[in-house]
């Protein structure tokens, strides 16, 4: 005799199934409760499947989020038309005393059943007509939708899920695919981007993960993360406590050998073909021929280029070009520049270390500089993740970088944009396709995912998607972004501040989150230009009183030059 099977635990009620759904991939049920049938929401039927040597097959929670919803039936139009009649006193009289007289029919898409190792897998098991919907338990929710517990080894407590309880369900990301196959986080203005971002490095840099985060921040808006030092939520027993470097723009430093020809091209004026092709062979010369030591300069170059630009005339004299004097007029504005030096350097043991997030300011460096001083840190790094990697060099060297990094990139479509040519771009797509496998992980932040470059976006396997409006953004999505779903995209305007889908490898489903309130203060509030205005005029208000309570004397006194009286 087979003995019964052993019956999960389920929750209420909430519908009936009616039957198959538009694709195979969804059924409809239908119901009278409209309160707990949100877009985005999650529920289940059970389902059986064979057992293993004539067991009796388990029960297995088909999990589904619903994708649409429409009314079914309801009461007579008329009755909802005169604001003076209550239409359940209407319901009443004409004997109809359900309490709910609106039916909906709702759509869900198929998740599957969850399994511990595997993650959710689709048995592509349809629910019968007449098979029960259940609304899924938080207790339920809080196993199956993060990779990872808050505060476990390797977890990014990001916040809660948006449609329950507030805490009721957290939400914790997977940091290994968080890093390792990159983030991308889009959002509209005022939508809550950076302030995200923030609670993602505090979260890496709690002592159960202690990263090797790097910020670009052009805006001067992460300075704030220097209130990691010493925050009690941040240590440990052991001793760790985070450290916070903010390099401000005078501390920029990036080697001028470290430089390739084409980053040195974006900051000179613009050159002629012949002009190009000088320095295209002094640089030749510098790098390879008769500058030896990788520490060489401007004046290095310099010299370079009217070598480069000398020739011989019929009779074997020797003359210098006149593209040479231009090119060096040129190339003295790099020489002025204070962010590209000789000797000086930020060097990937200077930027990077577990437990340590460095945030590089460069919002007073114009955007040819951060374009070329983004590519020679990431290009740099690069090589210092594959070098120590490959065992090619050794600790004493200021590439070796023997632990995985994270870059966090703000304003990303300015450094790698879709449709115009940029010194990070090439890059960026480089260590998107092979930064896997050397421990480079890349976060790109951007408020306008239609003009970031599509090939990178495609590369983040893990996305923030936040409020967006605009339609040519909206759109970019629909093809850069597949794993969030058509239709939790479709309630991207109707998101507020602080509400975010998230999808892909970070955790087991696409889900709507509101973002934890971050441990420190955030840096990119919009100002409150009335609160300014009023400020200012109530300080001049004071400082006129000032005057005008003042003694005559104070107030006006002799002109005088040189003792020489002027009135």
């Amino acid at each position: 005799m087979v003995s019964a099977p052993t019956r999960i635990v389920t929750a209420p009620v909430i519908g009936t199934v009616k039957g198959p759904g538009e694709n195979g991939n969804q059924y409809v049920f239908i119901t009278a409760d409209n309160r707990q049938v949100k877009i985005g929401e999650f529920v289940y039927y059970e389902a059986r499947v064979s057992g293993e040597n004539g067991s009796a097959p388990p029960v297995l929670q088909i999990l589904g989020k619903i994708s649409d919803r429409r009314l079914l039936d309801h009461l007579p139009d008329r009755i909802f038309a005169d604001t003076e009649i209550s239409p359940e006193t209407i319901a009443a009289l004409v004997g109809f005393v359900h309490p709910n007289p609106e039916i909906y029919e709702v759509t869900v898409e198929v998740i599957g059943h969850f399994h511990p190792q595997l993650g959710f897998m689709n048995p592509r098991l349809t629910p019968d007509p007449g098979a029960k919907v259940y609304l899924t338990t938080d207790d339920r929710l809080k196993e199956v939708l993060s990779k990872k517990q808050p505060g476990a080894i390797g977890s990014a407590h990001i916040g809660a899920l948006l449609l329950r309880d507030p805490e009721a369900v957290p939400i914790a990301l997977d940091v290994k695919e968080l890093v390792s196959t990159h983030m991308a986080i889009l959002a509209g203005t005022g939508s809550g981007k950076s302030y995200t971002a923030g609670v993602l490095v505090e979260e890496l840099l709690a002592p159960h993960n202690r990263a090797a985060v790097l910020i670009f921040d052009p805006h001067g808006e992460y300075g704030t993360l220097a209130e990691l030092r010493g925050h009690p939520a941040f240590t440990a027993p052991d001793g760790y406590a985070p450290h916070v470097k903010v390099l401000t723009p005078q501390d920029v430093k990036i080697r001028i050998s470290s430089l390739d020809y084409y980053d040195i091209l974006t900051l000179l004026p613009e050159m002629s073909d012949r002009q190009q092709s000088i320095l295209n062979k002094a640089f030749t010369i510098v790098r390879k021929h008769r500058y030896g030591d990788y520490r060489w300069g401007v004046q290095d170059l310099i010299a370079a280029v009217f070598e480069a630009d000398r020739t011989q005339d019929d009779e074997g004299n020797e003359k210098t070009g006149t593209s040479a004097p231009a090119i060096e007029w040129k190339l003295e504005k790099l020489a002025r520049s204070s962010y590209f030096d000789t000797m000086q350097h930020l060097s990937p043991k200077d930027l990077f270390a577990p437990g340590q997030v460095t945030v590089l300011q460069m919002n007073e460096i114009s955007q040819e500089e951060q374009q070329v001083i983004c590519a020679a840190v990431l290009r740099q790094a690069n090589q210092a993740r594959m070098n120590t990697q490959k065992e090619l060099i050794t600790p004493d060297d200021e590439n070796y970088l023997p632990y995985p990094v994270f870059i966090l990139i703000e304003e990303a479509h300015r450094f790698a944009p879709g449709h115009e040519p940029s010194r990070c771009k090439l890059i960026l797509r480089t260590i998107l396709s092979e930064g896997r496998k050397f421990g480079l992980g890349v976060g790109l932040i951007t408020q306008r995912p239609g003009k970031l470059d599509s090939d990178v976006l495609s590369q983040c396997m893990s996305q923030f998607i936040m409020r967006i409006v605009n339609p040519v953004d909206q759109d970019s999505l629909k093809y850069g972004v597949e794993a969030a779903g058509r239709d939790l995209l479709k309630e991207l305007p109707a998101l507020t501040k602080g509400q975010v889908i998230i999808s892909g490898a970070c955790v087991n489903t696409p889900v709507l989150c509101q973002v934890r309130k971050r441990l420190t203060k955030h840096g990119g509030e919009t100002l409150d230009a009335p609160l300014e205005w009023q400020k200012y005029f109530q300080s001049h208000q004071i400082e006129a009183r000032k005057i005008e309570q003042a003694p005559i004397a104070s107030r006006s006194r002799p002109k005088t030059y040189k003792g020489l009286s002027l009135d």
